[in-house]
């Protein structure tokens, strides 16, 4: 799908494409076309990257310069209000004053930008420039309230698992072993917005080198003070993420170092178990002996005096434990 916006009275304006880029700052390539990709290499004299060059993690394959034009290609993450968080690579590609866009997926943020700089001018689409540092900020914005979710339930899983009333051990358990489920979902998002911000900050300080190799002169000071904020805000982010994520991994090890107590208190019951009733046992193996010569054998009092042994050597061994502190 290609779409194509110009800017007028600083709207970014929807606007038909005719094969003519004079005038226009935006356009967008979701899920293209061989047509439409080659519509817009004609256009602008440039080569549209293919999704499998998108995916390539080297850095000279998502950032370059080549026929006048600047790639710059970060991953992004669409769905993060879903458990089936999706990664993507989203390439910008800035000709001039034109930006274009070529992704594979539909985050939000775009289609917030696009609502928000067509209806209001505190955030004007004069360049391709202007609307890439607006899509940069959206996502940014995008991912800073997706940790603060993460951030909650994190917090909501810490007095899940130190805050675990349960008294049934077999539920407990249970209970511990969702937790350790959302656990892995929560790092799992967690790596991958640190993966996405990590992208962004590249993609800022490459185009910002850029800027002053090259572009100095021409270049914005509100385009240099709102890269400036991106970069930052992308470093603090990032930084937030590793904190979050070092939470979930201390969560982790204490919901497996519990779970691991509960089993060592069952296995604990056990043993004690054997070995108050060992004693017993003993007493009523000596007296089950079929021997001729059993003085007992033959006593009225022999029944209760054995029975007697048995529980007093059961009785014994529980309140040494006791006594030990070990029951």
């Amino acid at each position: 799908m290609l779409k194509a916006f110009t800017c007028i009275d600083d709207l970014l304006t929807e606007a038909p494409f005719d094969g003519d880029a004079s005038g226009l700052v935006w356009i967008d390539l979701h899920n293209p076309s061989p047509a439409e990709d080659q519509a817009i290499e004609r256009t602008l004299g440039i080569t549209i990257p293919s999704q499998a060059d998108m995916a390539e993690i080297e850095l000279s394959s998502r950032l370059y310069h080549e026929d006048g034009a600047e790639f710059l290609t970060l991953t992004a993450l669409a769905n993060l209000d879903g458990d089936d968080v999706i990664k993507m690579p989203v390439t910008f590609i800035l000709k001039g004053n034109t930006l274009v866009t070529v992704r594979w997926c539909d985050p939000r943020p775009f289609a917030a930008y696009r609502a928000r700089a067509a209806k209001q001018k505190d955030s004007p689409a004069r360049t391709g420039e202007h609307v890439m540092l607006g899509l940069l900020e959206a996502l940014i914005d995008r991912m800073a309230d997706a940790l603060e979710r993460v951030g909650t339930d994190v917090d909501h899983i810490s007095r899940e698992i130190f805050r675990n009333k349960a008294r049934n051990v077999s539920k407990k358990t249970r209970d511990l072993q969702a937790v350790i489920e959302k656990i892995g979902t929560k790092a799992e998002l967690l790596n991958l917005i640190q993966e996405s911000l990590v992208s962004m900050g590249r993609l800022t300080a490459y185009h910002t080198a850029m800027d002053d190799a090259q572009r100095r002169s021409s270049a914005s000071k509100e385009n240099r003070y709102l890269l400036k904020v991106i970069q930052r805000d992308a470093l603090s982010l990032g930084e937030h993420a590793r904190g979050l994520n070092g939470r979930a991994s201390f969560l982790l090890d204490a919901t497996l170092g519990l779970i691991n107590l509960e089993q060592n208190q069952i296995i604990k019951i056990f043993s004690v178990a054997a070995v108050v009733f060992l004693p017993p046992t003993l007493v009523a193996s000596i007296y089950g002996m079929n021997f001729d010569i059993m003085p007992e054998l033959h006593w009225d009092f022999g029944y209760p005096f054995a029975i007697g042994l048995m529980i007093l050597f059961a009785v014994l061994p529980y309140l040494f434990f006791k006594r030990k502190g070990w029951l």
